[in-house]
């Protein structure tokens, strides 16, 4: 099968100027890249005219982990331009997952993930899950990083203390296993249980494990908020000390109170690649996060996993303490409630009929549905919901967008969680977000900069080969987008709307938009670090 695209605006990924000509494809890899190309026995001809011709785009935080397993097809990232995601985020994902434990970890992972009953959940490992994605097919490329909670579960199971020295060295032994099963790294999430347990000591050493490989650690960190200096520190010293490479997850800063921080943050930044740390981040291109509601709660109230904070969640000296420990504090953990508020946490999922009148509500409308109190009201959802509740969770400015945007270590991601409800409106219109808003209404980038961003920057960092860049021997993935009308068109009311301008979306060869409408066709491949 042979595919010649003419005449677009090629933008190869590189950062280079863009230039005008013809990109000819042949099965699954681009085999010539020429201001005009006249070759016989074309099996078809793509008229790129007045459009850009890109690399398909990579999405570096993707929370498809449990669809992907439903359904081969991602509408909903296939329509903004993105041809790979990287699964395995935030430390709580599908593998390893020991049967023992798939019980409780459902559970744990429904407000990030979501939940599925028709699925084969006994994969057991990175190897076993990755297969099981490569047998019912994908249309994207997929990913993935093994997670830190998961290896941690597998070793010491879900409680709330600090691993010993036997422990963290069966984690080390897991995660040499998950790595040569061809994960591209490791991934924490350090106010997700059981990650938020951890000591330093622990990533420290797993990472010298992840650094074999020349892997990535890649990091929801301990704080993005009050404490966020100190805990910048902390995966700095991980990074020194075990010579891995970092990548923080959706950089920001959180809560009006700690933007006095933002200069400090980017110091460190820049102090830690000083010190011989190659450091670099993603970031989604909105003003608000989106996490499970659960992270309200003080890290104690889920030791021991969901079930545990179930019981604790019924028992109302427990309540109190909860409400005592999100009203005054605790050192080093990220209190949501205190830097966003209640006003400006909005419910974005549950699973239960019985609650979606709450869907779209913020806490204090909650209560007040309710007729309770905001805490007994956020406590009973999780109660009823058994932890498995979705929100949205509004932080920063768009100054700040733009300051973290622009710098050299940024990649653009979604950080999509793609749940049933109102789903933040990353999860449908990031990458368009990015080239309609800041690079054709205010020119925050240029558009090769923008679009090196999304792909080969966010190849280097993730360590995918063959990816993210326009030339001969590169496989083909390929976006095609009409620079003057590409936009997000969702909002934190109406999210579920597919962006406008992206034309064409080819994955290893093959068209899964053609023309603007998407075609139920697997092309994809599951990509395992050689």
């Amino acid at each position: 099968m042979k595919t010649l695209i003419k005449n677009g605006l090629i933008v190869d990924g590189s950062g280079d100027q863009p230039y005008i000509g013809d990109i000819l494809i042949e099965k699954e890899k681009i085999v010539a890249i020429e201001k005009s190309i006249d070759c016989k026995d074309i099996d078809r001809i793509i008229d790129a005219k007045d459009l850009v011709v890109a690399p398909g785009f990579i999405d570096t935080h993707s929370h498809s982990d449990l669809v992907i397993l439903e359904s081969p097809y991602n509408e909903v990232k296939a329509r903004q331009g993105i041809t790979t995601e990287i699964l395995g985020q935030d430390g709580i994902s599908m593998a390893p997952l020991p049967k023992e434990f798939i019980s409780s970890w459902k559970k744990n992972l429904a407000g990030l993930d979501g939940t599925s009953e028709s699925i084969n959940w006994t994969y057991e490992t990175t190897d076993g899950y990755l297969k099981q994605m490569e047998k019912s097919k994908v249309s994207l490329n997929y990913a993935y990083l093994v997670p830190h909670g998961n290896i941690r579960m597998e070793a010491m199971g879900l409680e709330g203390r600090a691993a010993t020295e036997e422990e963290i060295k069966k984690m080390c032994e897991i995660t040499r296993r998950e790595m040569e099963a061809g994960a591209f790294g490791l991934s924490t999430g350090l106010i997700y249980i059981p990650c938020t347990y951890s000591e330093t000591k622990e990533l420290i050493e797993m990472c010298k494990v992840v650094a074999e490989f020349n892997g990535e650690l890649v990091i929801h960190q301990r704080s993005e908020a009050g404490t966020i200096l100190e805990s910048m520190e902390e995966v700095i010293r991980i990074g020194k000390e075990s010579g891995v490479k970092v990548h923080f997850s959706h950089f920001k800063v959180c809560g009006k109170q700690n933007w006095k921080y933002i200069d400090e943050v980017v110091n460190l930044l820049e102090k830690g690649e000083k010190e011989g740390v190659k450091i670099s981040y993603d970031q989604y291109p909105y003003a608000a996060g989106s996490t499970m509601l659960g992270v309200v709660l003080p890290p104690w109230a889920h030791a021991g996993g969901t079930d545990k904070l179930i019981e604790r969640l019924k028992n109302e000296e427990d309540r109190k303490k909860m409400k005592f420990d999100i009203e005054n504090g605790i050192p080093g953990w990220d209190n949501f409630i205190e830097f966003a508020g209640f006003d400006q946490i909005f419910i974005t999922s549950v699973v239960s009929k019985k609650n979606q009148d709450l869907v779209g509500k913020n806490l204090i409308e909650v209560g007040e549905i309710r007729k309770k109190d905001q805490y007994n009201a956020t406590f009973d959802l999780l109660l009823e919901e058994e932890n498995a509740v979705g929100m949205v969770d509004f932080y920063g400015l768009e100054e700040h967008i733009i300051k973290f945007l622009k710098r050299p270590e940024q990649n653009v991601c979604t950080d999509a969680l793609l749940a049933k409800g109102k789903p933040h409106p990353r999860a449908y219109g990031s990458f368009p977000r990015v080239l309609g808003r800041y690079v054709r209404e205010k020119q925050v980038l240029k558009l090769q900069e923008a679009i090196y961003k999304m792909t080969k920057k966010a190849a280097e960092a993730i360590g995918i080969s063959e990816r993210g860049e326009l030339k001969p021997g590169m496989f083909a993935d390929i976006t095609i987008f009409n620079p003057k009308t590409i936009i997000d068109k969702g909002d934190y009311i109406n999210p579920a709307q597919f962006p406008e301008g992206i034309q064409y979306v080819i994955v290893n060869g093959t068209p899964i938009i053609d023309d603007g409408i998407f075609k139920k066709v697997s092309p994809g491949k599951v990509i395992r670090r050689k």
